[in-house]
């Protein structure tokens, strides 16, 4: 008979000191809650929790030690409408650090009429862990928002083909934190990589049942626990010390980690769906439900519930779930996946929302970087701008324009300078910086960019959803020719909008993130909604890498990193600067003319900055930072264009740095001298970088 001590309330979750572990786990509607412990074969063993202090039910177990596999179990003598406590069902513990296992789907945790059946088989185990790691001084990197360039990027899809991580690190924490993945990272010149979650996630029945898997990882069920299955090791708590471990290895390089994090749903999903943890403790405080009809939930994710933010425990744990990311596994910052459900206080998303207001008021969330995917799929959940100050968003305006100028499709100029310029149309009326704005053009939803200009339909047969998933909006166009073509003239046109796509994110104020792969040509084969593609589909192909892509993204990278001109702190204004009558930017015609006010409704895809660069910036101690003067030429438009450059004031000569029309980005750079009022020569849908001779 194992001894049970009082114990303590807090801190939730399983806490080893050394001797034993204390337990305490949230329950409003329990009558009985069970500590189940599990040894190395399996066998249960069940110990009552008969200490509660408010909604917290807790107990000491003296000789606990880490690597005990353990569960709960609740009860209540008669559950209402919505109450789903039931002793038959193992449940994972909210605050479990590891968990061991998968789900093994049955009906016992997914069936109503399964009431009675145990489902301690086909469960996962959460794990008492050992918190100590030998942490070496680490220094969290803390890139100035300014300075920062983001690389989405999928633990498995990174590693699982590159030819310098050996195979049996593929596909792990410990494969991102390898050599030859970190080399890569920085000398392409990122600062920071946002990993798709990494959270411990289950992969849906239907999925499994079809051959596939829950690749994304966008099905949350333990907020504190790494993802088992990036791990190289069967011991029950190795992904956390190989996840710190990669973070570690990863700070060394001054790269930051930016988890993405999904705390607007669980995996548990919607009524019929798994009993695996928050259902069975107390599914009326986890989850949204409906007020009429409390045995149905409130769905603004589309995965078939919705965490219920208005509850105090439901953001006591979101809160001690980032928390715990910062301060024990060293974090720099998170992107929370469908953030506007986290602002719904009633119906309505509202901004200034209890959850809003504890990140700005905590002492430890508010220093890292937070990034909003500002939007989700119920009513009035597109909310681009709507952030708090401390927040940057993923500006899906950007995206949206920035494709479209690309294909061609009439767009406002006025439209395209402002996404160009840091997007103050959205940010500034709060006081926000230019970094509010996260640029992308791709993300993990969608085409990748050798996609987005090779396809304009989706193919996303092997889904197994007769194509009805993933977006139709893809703003794509596929250079004439729908997916892969033998033609030379297609696949040059392709490679030149891929690189004036990224050309247009590296220059544009605000802060660019980079979809992992598209620097070497990844492609998905057209699929705009990987997320159940477990194999090559997703993975990048590092042995078909395009090599000159990825010398041109770098040298994009370069120019950025090097001329603080293209990366400001504070909004362009248009106005003069440092006492001269030059403004800090310059907008111009292909007749060398600068823009009127009649001009930006044109929708013709010839525009044209000068960016000035004597900034009126000063650095960390106060100097003055000085950049490099540069004139930037877009040509969207379908015929070349030769275009007049500004009259002598703006500059006397000027050098081609880059031009999209060139796939060697070295070869022009210098080699190509214009003087003031003279004329250049663009080719249809290209981009010339000049700068000062």
């Amino acid at each position: 008979m194992t001894t049970v001590w009082p114990g303590l309330p807090y801190p939730l979750g399983a806490t080893w000191d050394g001797v034993g572990a204390n337990f305490a786990v949230f329950s409003d509607v329990a009558e009985q809650v069970w500590l189940c412990l599990f040894d190395s074969e399996g066998h249960e063993e069940r110990v009552e929790l008969n200490e509660q202090v408010g909604s917290i039910w807790h107990g000491y177990i003296p000789s606990v030690a880490p690597g005990t596999r353990y569960g709960f179990r609740t009860a209540a003598s008669n559950p209402g409408p919505g109450d789903l406590t039931n002793p038959a069902k193992l449940l994972l513990d909210p605050y479990a650090k590891a968990i061991e296992g998968q789900v093994r789907w049955n009906d016992a945790i997914d069936s109503p009429a399964a009431t009675d059946i145990d489902s301690a088989p086909y469960v996962p185990r959460s794990v008492v862990v050992n918190p100590y790691f030998d942490w070496s001084n680490d220094q969290n990197p803390r890139t100035d928002w300014h300075e920062t360039v983001l690389y989405e990027a999928h633990v498995k899809g990174l590693t699982m083909t590159h030819p310098g991580v050996p195979a049996d690190l593929r596909g792990t924490f410990l494969g991102v934190a390898c050599d030859s993945v970190i080399e890569h990272l920085v000398s392409l010149g990122v600062t920071a990589i946002e990993l798709m979650p990494v959270h411990q996630f289950i992969h849906d029945r239907r999925l499994i049942e079809s051959g596939l898997r829950n690749y994304w990882g966008y099905n949350s069920i333990g907020f504190f626990a790494p993802h088992n299955g990036y791990t190289t090791s069967t011991s029950p708590d190795a992904a956390v010390h190989q996840f710190k471990l990669m973070v570690k290895t990863l700070h060394r390089a001054g790269i930051e980690v930016i988890l993405d994090v999904v705390y607007n749903h669980t995996a548990e999903a919607g009524v019929g769906g798994p009993l695996l943890s928050f259902k069975g403790l107390d599914n009326r405080a986890y989850y949204r439900l409906d007020a009429q009809d409390p045995t149905r939930y409130v769905d603004y994710t589309g995965t078939g519930n919705s965490l219920n933010m208005r509850h105090p425990n439901v953001l006591q744990l979101i809160m001690d779930s980032l928390r715990y990311w910062i301060e024990e596994m060293h974090v720099d910052g998170f992107r929370f996946d469908l953030a506007a459900t986290l602002a719904r206080e009633l119906h309505d998303v509202d901004r200034l929302s209890a959850f809003f207001d504890l990140i700005q008021q905590d002492p430890v969330v508010n220093k890292v970087k937070l990034i909003a995917e500002p939007w989700d799929v119920g009513e009035g959940g597109y909310q681009v701008g709507n952030f708090p100050p401390l927040w940057s968003e993923w500006n899906g305006r950007y995206r949206d324009c920035v494709r479209d100028v690309w294909r061609h499709s009439p767009t406002p100029l006025g439209e395209f300078a402002a996404r160009l310029s840091g997007s103050s149309d959205l940010y500034e009326h709060d006081r926000r910086r230019p970094h509010a704005s996260i640029n992308f053009v791709t993300a993990h939803d969608g085409f990748t960019l050798s996609d987005l200009v090779s396809y304009e339909h989706k193919n996303n047969w092997a889904n197994g959803e007769d194509n009805r998933d993933g977006t139709d909006d893809n703003r794509s166009w596929n250079c004439g020719v729908e997916g892969p073509s033998d033609s030379p003239e297609v696949k040059e046109l392709r490679a030149r909008q891929r690189r004036n796509l990224m050309l247009t994110l590296l220059v544009s104020q605000g802060v660019p993130m980079m979809l992992s792969g598209d620097e070497v040509g990844r492609t998905q084969g057209g699929n705009n909604n990987a997320y159940a593609q477990d194999n090559s589909t997703s993975w990048i192909d590092w042995s078909s890498q395009d090599e000159t892509m990825l010398a041109f993204t770098r040298r994009l990278l370069t120019l950025r990193r090097s001329n603080p001109a293209l990366s400001r702190r504070r909004f362009l204004t248009g106005r003069p600067v440092n006492g001269s009558d030059l403004p800090d930017i310059g907008w111009f015609r292909p007749d060398g003319a600068q823009m009127s006010d009649g001009d930006w409704n044109a929708g013709n895809g010839h525009v044209a900055f000068w960016l000035n660069g004597d900034l009126e910036e000063t650095g960390k101690r106060g100097r003055r930072i000085k950049g490099e003067t540069v004139f930037i030429v877009f040509n969207s438009a379908p015929d070349p264009v030769d275009w007049v450059l500004p009259e002598h004031r703006w500059g006397s000569r000027w050098c081609v740095l880059i031009d999209t029309a060139v796939p060697d980005a070295q070869e022009t750079h210098g080699t190509v001298t214009v003087a003031a009022s003279g004329t250049i020569s663009l080719l249809a849908h290209s981009v010339v970088i000049l700068g000062l001779a």
